[in-house]
């Protein structure tokens, strides 16, 4: 079969188009004839060396796929053959026209929903959710969402302003900061701008920030404590689009009185997954808008990763594979 394989780490060049044994089913797992495979922000960050690899290259590469589910192995009902579900691998394998994964991470993709539009909202949608599932902001609160045109920023925005909450999006340049007023953001700051904090303090003027979903880090986000409600001011830190995490200590949030919630490790995943079927219900009930920047052939997953490391994407990419 077709795939693409993670020869080392570095930049694009290193997810390379090769042949390579197709997967069969273990027991407890599942195969999947590939339709649709999202390109996550993460799987860019592990392939440039900004988080461990999930095992060492050269090896096939991805988090996640779309398809049907064409075997099973022990232990496992065989009637998910010929449906179509959205799994998660367990760290590789994903970039391939059939994926193997754990029958436990499918998730049954709804009538009426297309394959690839599964693969590009679930994803970003379900940690969106889970996010506002932790912060939940109230229709009376000021949320702060940084990186709100595409990703789970942008799902995020959604959630929030569905819940009510007055929401001040940050965005990178004038064209995603079009499209986070379009999801629904009331005000939009440019995060390319250094002075973004200053910008924002004077956007709040003598309101203060109830919840701060913090996709950023870095050196920025200490400025934005002295923003924040006290007592009742809580941040989420979940990515890392600076380069590293906010270098913020106990004390910086005791003496304001504030809450920083890490979103990240087994039990923040597992959340994660318990909003899979709830994003997949919702975008097929209409309700949650799904983002799909574009769809490229299976061979072109380098040329994704570059778009994606040039903030070029307004959406998930999603890879198409060349079933012959």
């Amino acid at each position: 079969m077709r795939a693409i394989v993670m020869t080392g780490v570095g930049g694009p060049e290193v997810l390379v188009p090769s042949e390579a044994p197709r997967p069969t089913a273990g027991a407890g797992e599942l195969v999947v004839r590939a339709e649709a495979v999202p390109v996550l922000y993460p799987e860019t960050v592990i392939r440039a060396g900004g988080f461990p690899t999930p095992a060492e290259p050269p090896f096939v590469f991805g988090f996640q796929a779309a398809g049907t589910v064409t075997e099973t192995g022990a232990g496992v009902e065989p009637g998910w053959v010929g449906r179509r579900v959205v799994v998660d691998t367990n760290g590789f394998g994903a970039y391939a026209e059939y994926v193997v994964a754990p029958a436990a991470h499918a998730t049954p993709i709804p009538d009426g929903v297309e394959t690839t539009v599964a693969a590009a909202a679930m994803m970003s949608g379900s940690v969106a959710a889970a996010l506002i599932d932790t912060a939940a902001p109230t229709e009376d609160e000021t949320v702060l969402i940084e990186a709100a045109a595409t990703g789970v920023g942008a799902y995020s925005t959604q959630y929030a302003v569905r819940r009510g909450a007055r929401v001040i999006a940050t965005a990178g340049g004038p064209a995603k900061a079009a499209q986070a007023r379009k999801l629904g953001a009331a005000e939009v700051i440019d995060h390319n701008d250094p002075a973004w904090t200053d910008h924002l303090r004077d956007v709040l003027a003598a309101t203060t920030l109830d919840v701060v979903f913090d996709a950023i880090g870095g050196p920025a986000t200490p400025a934005l404590l002295d923003l924040m409600t006290p007592v009742r001011g809580r941040m989420l830190g979940y990515g890392f689009l600076s380069g590293g995490p906010a270098p913020i200590t106990a004390i910086d949030l005791v003496t304001r009185g504030l809450t920083l919630i890490g979103c990240a490790g087994p039990a923040w995943l597992g959340k994660v997954a318990g909003h899979r079927a709830q994003v997949l219900d919702e975008v097929a009930a209409g309700t949650l808008e799904p983002l799909l920047d574009q769809v490229l052939p299976l061979d072109q997953a380098a040329r994704a990763h570059e778009l994606i490391d040039q903030r070029a994407t307004f959406g998930t990419i999603v890879l198409r594979p060349n079933h012959t």
